[in-house]
């Protein structure tokens, strides 16, 4: 199940964003004490991590830049009732996130950021694991590749194919060019 974590000083807001949430059937842990938030960061990967830009002990922007240290996968975004530019640009710069979202909010858009991100997230998930299989792929083509060099130099032209002029395979080729064909 995809989990998404909320981080908020404020238990009122976090039983907001759960309750608008929670049609989408995600895991959502839910922290009002950012250092509980760190270290879920170290037992449960998040697709998202929305954070609350204002809370005492920690500004939002440091904990997301905590949480792309750990989960750089995770889709960062920012809650806040401040959004004067240089806090969001200290956002994007700094944390990297995906979104900025305005307190109060209307939840459509709560929603729709979260069901974005969480594509996204799957999207980079899945080019993740069609990148290793594709590095698997051509370190086995290596190997192969490598194993008909060695046979090459073994027996020089062991890995040539003869081919008549209809493209059958020729196995061998006598003085008058009469050789026994195998079909391909």
């Amino acid at each position: 199940m995809i989990k998404i974590q909320l981080v908020d000083d404020e238990p009122n807001i976090l039983r907001s964003l759960q309750r608008v949430l929670r049609p989408l059937h995600l895991e959502i842990h839910a922290f009002t004490d950012p250092q509980e938030a760190l270290l879920a960061l170290t037992e449960n990967e998040y697709a998202v991590i929305i954070s609350d830009y204002k809370m005492p002990s920690l500004n939002g922007i440091t904990y997301l830049q905590f949480a792309k240290q750990r989960q750089p996968c995770a889709m960062r975004m920012v809650l806040s009732a401040f959004g004067d530019r240089e806090s969001m640009l200290q956002a994007i710069n700094q944390a990297e996130i995906y979104r900025f979202l305005s307190k109060p909010w209307e939840d459509y858009e709560i929603e729709s950021a979260v069901k974005g991100a969480v594509d996204l997230y799957l999207l980079r998930v899945e080019n993740q694991q069609l990148l290793v299989c594709m590095q698997n792929q051509q370190t086995a083509l290596d190997r192969q590749e490598q194993a008909l060099r060695r046979l090459e130099a073994e027996s020089p032209g062991i890995t040539k194919v003869m081919r008549d002029e209809r493209g059958m395979v020729l196995l061998d080729v006598g003085e008058a060019g009469d050789g026994n064909i195998f079909s391909s």
